[in-house]
């Protein structure tokens, strides 16, 4: 995406005018804000879709693996028999969803930097604060998301049933707040989603209510795999 913005942004004022002629729905449902700076540019063509997607995926598939799939295969049984407590081991799972998570956040946010030093240079302005803020966002966003689908996960004893529950909540988060940003008419679809906390766009235009953001995605996610590893010390296993 850093080595294409240099060929777009010679031509960053036709795209805008075309841009600006689609219906004002396409724009806001596919983060589309603008062409002029490097920043605008990554928002959009990459930060609106692509991490929401892939970040999305990786939360179902190993909050899944991490523990439903080990009741569901009766390997979880193992590590319980080791000197060790069911609070330990869910607490281990939890940190090993968030630290992938962080590890994949601060490898794009470094990427990102490298990207921009090595295609960019002093040539193109790039605000490395409203960079750092989106990747944050971002993290919040699936700490959350990751947060809940690990407590599906970890109350359940069926990994295709934990896989289930945890893409149609994640995934319909998602369909509410694209519904959402179509059409005015069915705007409070958003105030439905966590997607809705996320908008790289309006960080970008400096007009993200951020902290309020930042700190319902943390206390959801806090909240989220707290309670996981309290309900999985507690409850019954087929083990």
């Amino acid at each position: 995406m850093f080595w294409l913005y240099p060929n777009i942004a010679n031509h960053s004022k036709a795209i805008d005018d075309l841009v600006a002629a689609m219906p004002e729905g396409f724009g806001k449902a596919f983060g589309l804000n603008g062409f002029g700076s490097a920043e605008a540019f990554i928002s959009g063509e990459y930060y609106g879709l692509i991490p929401v997607l892939l970040l999305s995926i990786l939360c179902v598939q190993l909050s899944t693996r991490l523990m439903a799939k080990l009741v569901d295969q009766g390997s979880m049984a193992y590590l319980l028999s080791a000197p060790t407590t069911r609070g330990k081991v869910a607490f281990t799972q939890a940190a090993v969803l968030t630290t992938g998570l962080l590890l994949i956040v601060a490898v794009t946010t470094l990427a990102g930097f490298a990207g921009n030093a090595w295609f960019l240079g002093a040539e193109y302005d790039f605000d490395t604060a409203k960079f750092l803020q989106m990747n944050a966002a971002a993290f919040l966003l699936f700490f959350a998301l990751g947060g809940i689908s690990f407590l599906v996960s970890a109350l359940s004893n069926d990994e295709k049933k934990a896989n289930g529950i945890s893409g149609t909540c994640t995934f319909g988060f998602f369909s509410l707040d694209l519904a959402g940003k179509f059409s005015d008419n069915v705007g409070w679809l958003r105030d439905l989603s966590l997607f809705s906390l996320y908008r790289p766009g309006d960080i970008i235009n400096g007009s993200a209510d951020s902290e309020f953001s930042f700190i319902v995605l943390a206390a959801v996610g806090f909240a989220s795999f707290g309670a996981a590893v309290a309900l999985f010390r507690k409850r019954d296993l087929p083990l």
